[in-house]
């Protein structure tokens, strides 16, 4: 986990002014792994803030995403979660048990990227390549 000085430093480099509000939301999104939804981060924060509404919340998130703090992720159900890890990853997505993980592989990016380099895709123009891998996770080996 991020100290407290690196989230505020992550915060104010991105041009944001930083606010407790700001800070306990950056904090608490890299301390969950999990990807929360805007609102089981709000109710995470709620604890260490009292009183925060979940506007507040939404328009961090919503703020974050814009200045490329963090990165929206969509599950099949339509879920928005949010995810703390910028760095180039992929994700591992179980939709019965709406368990979400992040997946590094640089041989697979290496693939993806060599492919698409190759093959043009007419009248587009490929900037990223996040993949969501279905399936379900082995309870006998979380990680």
């Amino acid at each position: 986990m991020e100290s407290t000085q690196d989230i505020v430093k992550k915060i104010s480099d991105a041009g944001l002014k930083i606010t407790p509000q700001r800070v306990t939301v950056l904090q608490m999104l890299c301390k969950l792994k999990n990807h929360p939804t805007a609102d089981e981060l709000f109710a995470e924060v709620s604890q260490i803030l009292p009183g925060l509404s979940p506007t507040t919340i939404y328009n961090t998130l919503d703020t974050f995403v814009e200045k490329g703090l963090i990165k929206r992720v969509k599950t099949d159900a339509d879920v928005m979660r949010y995810d703390a890890i910028t760095d180039h990853h992929h994700h591992l997505y179980c939709a019965v048990s709406d368990r979400m993980e992040d997946y590094f592989d640089p041989e697979l990016d290496r693939i993806l990227s060599d492919y698409f380099n190759k093959k043009q895709i007419s009248g587009f123009s490929v900037s990223d390549i996040r993949l969501q891998l279905m399936g379900d996770f082995n309870e006998n080996n979380k990680n």
